[in-house]
């Protein structure tokens, strides 16, 4: 009996520490809630300050709580979300706290041009108000610098330098290596052009992927020439002039990287950082540490902007946004990806909600699953059906699935150097019966069909399962022209003519029909809002998310503050290390690419051709 009790009291004692655990956990996750949502004060005169980590995307990867897990853990993939980098540097664009812009690029690894456009434009609408942009660096690579050209200044550190190196494509051909490993990778496809199987099937290059894969790269150098030149104001052919003398002008001024881009006008001086903010304190003032310039960061002023336009709250119609980045997967899929059921549920939501009275559906996708393209098609066509208008905004890659959900829009826009089009179908299905052979493995066995064990990983495709499976791609690129067809009014031949998974860049895209407009998301946005007829400044704007109930919030909060006492005892999960092991090995990267294509039906429209 005294062990028994002597059981039961430590059992409770031990639930009455868990449950006083749990309770403070809960109440210091408040305490967090309410610290974390606290306004900044914002100087009545001070420097936005721009600083970029990692790559600029259209939607930030993962859900709320992935993302406050991993950025305790400290292994937060590094992103930076376009939208709040140009809701910023445009709200500070009218406010007189806001004396000046500053560009520190040094963190920013890179993004499409067409994303990187839209912040130059915000960037330049910021100069036209007569406040000053400077830009800092200590390297400016490609990326960095299309950016800091926009600057009124840019200074560039006496041990930088500014090495742009063009636009290239090149891809791993594993078809070698699957036949030394014994492994048939059984494709299915329509379209000449539709080389996103190639890497499997072949060791170089088709003449066709060479052939669209040079025309729209071109299209990207020029256009990026272009805007550089122009902002600059260099003269015509300054920036190939440079990039082909680069060596041996770097011979000439014995490595002083920073000299070369002086003399060929890419960088208004030499200056080191100190020296920079030397000059921004005399702009700005100081802060009240009186250890730097007064300035701000991009985080902070949008709560400061936020929380002063909610205490305005004007009740105005709303122009919705849905933004769909990444691969298209079936089902619901977190941010950083675009799922057949959750993305079609948040344009479903801008359909029942009076209050939004256009949409604007921004894709920067390289296509997937055909079915979840489909679903959310059919969404799309709900919402015209309402008599509300939806009108495509194209970032760096709208292609093959992310084409196909674009098509019943009323209107597409897309940058001269968007990716899209690839306008295909294929399967892929790899079997290892081979490979088994090798290693002296049989299989053998019996069915009660022709059918039985003609799709088993293990054996070849049967004849009746290849011929199933290409009728299948064959109806299923039927289904993508005649798709096509109908939201551009084109006939299907006129379509297929320049279909067969052809990419095509965003100059030619709107040569050929496939894109209404070039423009960026602020003209998709007026047009919708004009198709709407809503007046400028009569209506807002809102990005339509998936949003946490309080309980979530909470929950995420309290789970946040547990991952720091786990991170703060030194305790780390062993799968943060295998994903960046991951992202650092371009073989595996590929083999968990195709892994989550996992369709149900084997069809995906899906462009291997994202360029950075």
């Amino acid at each position: 009996m005294r062990v028994f009790f002597g059981a039961l009291w430590r059992g409770l004692d031990g639930l009455r520490k868990f449950l006083h655990l749990v309770l403070l956990l809960l109440i210091f996750g408040i305490i967090v809630g309410a610290l974390r949502s606290t306004i900044p004060v914002l100087p009545d005169k001070a420097a936005l300050v721009v600083r970029p980590e990692g790559e600029i995307v259209e939607q930030l990867t993962g859900d709320p709580f992935e993302r406050a897990l991993e950025k305790v853990q400290g292994t937060l993939r590094s992103e930076t979300l376009l939208w709040d980098l140009t809701d910023a540097i445009d709200a500070a664009r009218d406010d007189d706290r806001v004396q000046a812009l500053v560009l520190d690029l040094d963190r920013f690894t890179g993004a499409g041009q067409p994303a990187m456009q839209e912040l130059t434009g915000a960037i330049d609408r910021f100069r036209a108000s007569g406040k000053k942009v400077v830009a800092q660096g200590s390297v400016f690579l490609q990326a960095p610098y299309y950016i800091a050209a926009h600057a009124d200044e840019v200074w560039l550190d006496p041990l930088g330098f500014v090495l742009i190196d063009g636009y290239d494509r090149y891809v791993m051909y594993y078809k070698d290596a699957l036949e030394k490993l014994g492994i048939d990778m059984n494709v299915f496809r329509v379209g000449a052009y539709k080389s996103a199987v190639e890497p499997f099937t072949r060791t170089d290059m088709s003449p066709q992927d060479r052939e669209e894969s040079l025309a729209y790269l071109g299209a990207m150098w020029t256009g990026y020439q272009d805007e550089v030149t122009k902002a600059r104001k260099l003269a015509p052919g300054a920036i190939a002039k440079y990039v082909d003398s680069l060596a041996a002008g770097m011979t000439a001024q014995k490595g002083d990287g920073a000299k070369l881009a002086l003399e060929a006008g890419l960088v208004t001086g030499i200056r080191t950082s100190l020296e920079v903010e030397r000059e921004l304190v005399e702009l700005v003032g100081e802060n009240r540490d009186q250890d730097s310039y007064s300035q701000v960061g991009v985080d902070d002023y949008l709560r400061v902007v936020h929380a002063e336009a909610k205490l305005r709250g004007d009740g105005k119609p709303v122009v919705g946004v849905v933004v769909a980045a990444g691969e298209i997967l079936d089902g619901d899929q977190p941010a950083g990806t675009v799922g057949g059921e959750s993305t079609a549920r948040l344009i479903r939501e801008a359909r029942l909600d009076d209050d939004v009275k256009a949409l604007v559906l921004r894709i920067d996708s390289p296509g997937g699953s055909m079915f979840a393209a489909e679903q959310i098609h059919r969404e799309i066509e709900a919402i015209k059906a309402e008599g509300k208008p939806v009108v495509v905004s194209m970032g760096d890659l709208a292609a093959s699935g992310g084409y196909y959900i674009a098509a019943p829009a009323d209107e597409i826009w897309a940058r001269p150097t968007t990716i899209t089009g690839s306008i295909g179908i294929f399967a892929t299905i790899p079997t290892v019966n081979r490979t088994l052979d090798k290693i002296g493995v049989g299989v053998d066995g019996v069915g009660t069909t022709a059918w039985s064990g003609q799709l088993r990983l293990d054996r070849p495709i049967g004849k009746e399962a290849g011929q199933f499976l290409q009728a299948t791609v064959e109806h299923g690129y039927e289904i993508f022209l005649t798709r096509v067809a109908e939201g551009r009014d084109k006939t299907r031949d006129e379509i297929d003519a320049i279909a067969q998974g052809r990419v095509w860049a965003g100059s030619d895209a709107r040569r050929l029909g496939l894109v209404d407009h070039l423009g960026g998301f602020d003209d998709a946005r007026e047009a919708a809002a004009a198709l709407a007829k809503l007046e400028e400044g009569s209506y807002d704007v809102e990005f339509i998310e998936p949003s946490l109930s309080w309980a979530q919030e909470l929950a995420l909060q309290v789970k946040t503050m547990v991952a720091q006492v786990v991170a703060g005892l030194g305790i780390r999960m062993p799968a943060s290390l295998t994903r960046v092991v991951k992202q650092l090995d371009p073989v595996a990267a590929e083999v968990e690419r195709w892994s989550r294509l996992k369709s149900a039906n084997h069809l995906y429209a899906y462009c291997f051709c994202s360029v950075r």
